[in-house]
């Protein structure tokens, strides 16, 4: 891909490649890489909304964080429609896996409150109706800014098109619990250019989502990562030495894999409140390999830079295959070049026999994994499940040098706080 030139003045970085030689390296079921299995009698936090993708509140370094004792995350939520004749089968039964299904359409971000980090009390919606300029409200982060307890909730506007924003209000506690004010006023902050990043236009398929802004801990600049497509027309890309990388022979042949052309793009912010962005080159991408790289954040440790992202199975590139779940890469700069953890990049996946049970995961600075559970088999074929919309067990993994290790897990929805702020 063309790099083009920052107003800042520095040299434009090449991405780092995933590689379908590194893709050939994920091996499923592997016990240091595999999520503990999820029981089908798992609790759910709420009869009335679905719940998936986890955004803990946090400070812009990174470090989840709670307000006056009060933990806080935030998720996308949809209404269950237990009593709607649109989800009622052919025998008047509710039809959950439907309504499920169905839930990306009518997404919004809700908030919920603990003093434990577990038994998650739901707040209700972060913005009213009609506050945000588009029908779906789709993941991103909400950042502490200061003991006044001013969040800016930085998520992505969909349909139409997709654009990241940004919308800023105020936590507020009392001993009871957590309430959220302001949230009133979105601000669009950009959009996929089609030179760096793929637009609908180029490609109905194309995803462009996920803000997660940061501080860069070595140059103290704030910049913001992001789910991309490589820019480019459907079908146009090119999956050539470099994307395909050190395969053995038999292992040449690239299929159609030239549609997956997933990247993590990375913006940097003009002012210091992260209200102007520009775009940069992406930091990877995954051209052949995998159209997905969903919900890239970082984890900063021992002066590295571990990069995780979110993808599917059915999302990876002809001839190339790995489960649902999270992926990591590391460098020693911001801007790499990155290398993929454990060889192939998997770093906790769902395990074969349960291959949906959960998504969405996110890896905490302090080891911690949180995700989703979206359905578990509830019999021994398979063919029966239980649908989730539910906090997943949160795991443990040990991030050392360039290998991470499943080493432990915890209740459902366990999400402590790494630093309490008292407000002012």
């Amino acid at each position: 891909m063309k790099n083009t030139p920052s107003k800042f003045g520095k040299t434009p970085h090449q991405p780092s490649l995933w590689t379908r030689a590194d893709a050939l390296k994920v091996r499923a079921d592997d016990p240091t890489t595999t999520q503990p299995l999820v029981s089908a009698n798992f609790p759910v936090l709420s009869d009335e909304v679905f719940i998936w993708d986890t955004m803990p509140l946090r400070d812009i370094d990174g470090s989840i964080t709670s307000v006056d004792g009060w933990s806080v995350i935030f998720t996308l939520t949809a209404d269950r429609h237990p009593n709607d004749p649109q989800y009622l089968d052919q025998n008047g039964n509710y039809d959950v896996i439907r309504d499920w299904n169905d839930r990306h359409g009518r997404a919004k971000m809700y908030y919920w409150f603990s003093r434990t980090g577990k038994d998650w009390k739901l707040g209700g919606r972060v913005m009213a109706e009609g506050v945000s300029p588009t029908v779906r409200e789709w993941a991103g982060t909400p950042i502490l800014l200061n003991e006044q307890g001013e969040v800016d909730l930085y998520y992505t506007a969909v349909t139409p098109g997709a654009t990241i924003v940004k919308v800023r209000g105020r936590v507020v506690t009392t001993e009871h619990g957590v309430s959220l004010v302001g949230f009133e006023k979105v601000k669009p902050l950009f959009e996929a250019d089609g030179k760096m990043y793929q637009t609908e236009a180029q490609n109905a398929f194309w995803g462009f989502r996920d803000p997660w802004p940061f501080r860069d801990p070595k140059d103290g600049k704030l910049y913001m990562l992001f789910e991309g497509n490589v820019a480019g027309e459907r079908g146009s890309h090119k999956v050539g030495n470099a994307e395909i990388g050190d395969v053995p022979p038999g292992y040449e042949e690239v299929g159609n894999s030239r549609f997956q052309t997933a990247c993590v793009g990375i913006a940097v912010a003009r002012d210091e409140d992260g209200d102007d962005w520009e775009m940069l080159p992406p930091l990877l991408t995954a051209v052949g390999v995998n159209d997905q790289t969903e919900r890239p954040h970082f984890v900063f440790q021992d002066g590295k830079y571990y990069l995780f992202t979110i993808s599917h199975t059915f999302t990876y590139a002809d001839g190339v295959t790995g489960p649902d779940g999270v992926y990591g890469f590391v460098a020693d700069s911001l801007f790499g070049p990155y290398v993929p953890l454990n060889g192939s990049g998997l770093v906790l996946g769902n395990p074969s026999s349960q291959p949906f049970q959960t998504y969405s995961h996110c890896v905490m600075p302090n080891g911690l994994v949180t995700s989703f559970i979206d359905s578990v088999p509830t019999d021994d074929t398979g063919t029966q499940i239980r649908i989730g919309g539910t906090e997943a067990p949160t795991v443990g993994i040990k991030i050392k040098g360039q290998q991470t290790f499943v080493v432990a897990e915890y209740d459902y929805g366990y999400i402590p706080p790494m630093l309490d702020v008292t407000l002012k």
